[in-house]
């Protein structure tokens, strides 16, 4: 298998009579900086969390074959690791910065003891994105922008070479999603791969080298001015939506209103 990851007729169903994925078929090369997009409903967050390895086939013959049908191949070794949803975390949970890190590392839980060269490699994960300073705060006051670059520190510290994340621009303002594509692109210019889903047509998605507009099954794959067309995004989101070309960029309207999304395309 040359690619890192790959999905084969991938068909998952929570119950049998309403499908999540249906024969999705996914192949994930090293150096991949691939967004998912899709309303909400489409499997975006499910997708992630088959490429991640969370919700995996039945281990008995007989018991939910008929709710999963299909693949999921990784290469042996492969090192991967998951941002969430900023909005899914406990802010108040009793941890610092630094603690929060280093419970990203292998057989590390809350408030355990690092060892040197745990603190190094923490504390150069921090250092790399620009918050060692903020190692000693409580998680709670960090901004939006820096809660984001702690659970990227958190998942650099495994080393992966790809890494999954789940609307890592939602809820923030337009400056710090501007910093966080930009640390995205600089992580993939660096060799990790990284996937990612996102509601954000103009914001994020137009600005990928890759998308994949999922709605159960895969609409279309490739770069946004090939992706971003109104007839995909018709049969992606079931909405009219109109797409114009600013500065070389495709840009999506709505084309009831006339009005540019926003990023929010009906998800």
């Amino acid at each position: 298998m040359s690619a890192l990851l790959r999905t084969v007729d991938l068909s998952i169903a929570y119950q049998r009579d309403r499908p999540v994925l249906h024969d999705v078929n996914l192949a994930l090369d090293g150096g991949e900086f691939t967004g998912i997009v899709g309303p909400s409903g489409s499997g975006k967050t499910t997708l992630l969390r088959v490429l991640m390895g969370a919700i995996a086939p039945p281990k008995r013959q007989g018991r939910g074959q008929d709710l999963w049908q299909g693949q999921i191949q990784r290469r042996p070794g492969l090192r991967m690791a998951y941002v969430p949803q900023l909005e899914t975390i406990n802010w108040d949970f009793p941890v610092t910065v630094f603690e929060c890190v280093l419970m990203g590392r292998p057989q590390h839980g809350a408030h355990m003891r690092a060892t040197p060269t745990e603190r190094t490699e923490v504390m150069t994960a921090l250092d790399r994105l620009g918050i060692a300073h903020l190692a000693g705060r409580h998680i709670r006051e960090l901004s939006g922008g820096q809660q984001q670059r702690m659970f990227l520190a958190r998942a650099l510290t495994s080393q992966p070479e790809l890494l999954l994340l789940d609307e890592p621009t939602s809820g923030v303002d337009i400056t710090t999603r501007h910093a966080v594509l930009h640390l995205l692109a600089d992580l993939n210019d660096s060799g990790i791969g990284i996937v990612l889903t996102t509601h954000d047509l103009n914001g994020m998605a137009a600005h990928l080298p890759n998308l994949v507009c999922l709605n159960q099954r895969v609409i279309a794959e490739g770069p946004p001015a090939d992706v971003l067309t109104a007839p995909v995004l018709e049969a992606t989101f079931g909405a009219g939506l109109d797409v114009l070309t600013h500065l070389g960029m495709p840009v999506v309207v709505d084309s009831g209103s006339g009005l540019t999304s926003g990023g929010q395309a009906h998800d």
